[in-house]
């Protein structure tokens, strides 16, 4: 391993010229002087920067579990028991999934007011859900079934046999 020693004098001379060669400084090497360019310093610095397609798709999943959490509130259907009941707890199950979307989007995007709006329908989605589920399951004072009781059939009463034709 022979290997040269450095020259040091050399070498920074070489950044001292290229250093001249960048910029044109003034008389006794000084900069020119000149306001200094601005430069911003983020107070959270970003890997990436943010795109305007994911600010939208953020609002995009916001919006729509807000317009979701609304349409739980004013179901138009029944929800007693059986399949409508399934209906509207997969609908609190969407709607709990868009919301949680929104609210990761918002997140990553450092959207505050949006995140709020998320985790609000979150909350909402809940307290309608459960509003369902416990007195299922036993837990409040009104007990309800999963499933409808089927309707006892009644039987048709039989039609009476017509009448001998008088002649």
């Amino acid at each position: 391993m022979t290997e040269q020693p450095r020259d040091w004098d050399r070498e920074l001379a070489d950044v001292d010229r290229a250093i001249a060669k960048q910029g044109s400084a003034g008389p006794g090497g000084a900069l020119p002087a000149g306001p200094a360019p601005a430069t911003r310093v983020p107070i959270v610095p970003s890997a990436h920067p943010v795109r305007k397609r994911s600010v939208a798709l953020t609002w995009f999943w916001v919006a729509l579990a807000v317009a979701l959490g609304v349409a739980l509130a004013v179901w138009p259907y029944q929800r007693g028991c059986g399949l409508q009941l399934s209906f509207f707890l997969g609908a609190a199950a969407v709607t709990a999934i868009i919301a949680r979307l929104g609210a990761l989007a918002s997140w990553s995007h450092r959207r505050g007011f949006a995140h709020v709006l998320s985790l609000l329908v979150i909350l909402w989605v809940g307290f309608v859900a459960l509003r369902e589920v416990l007195p299922r399951v036993g837990y409040a004072k009104v007990s309800r079934n999963w499933m409808c009781e089927a309707a006892p059939t009644v039987a048709a009463p039989a039609a009476p046999a017509p009448a001998p034709a008088a002649q």
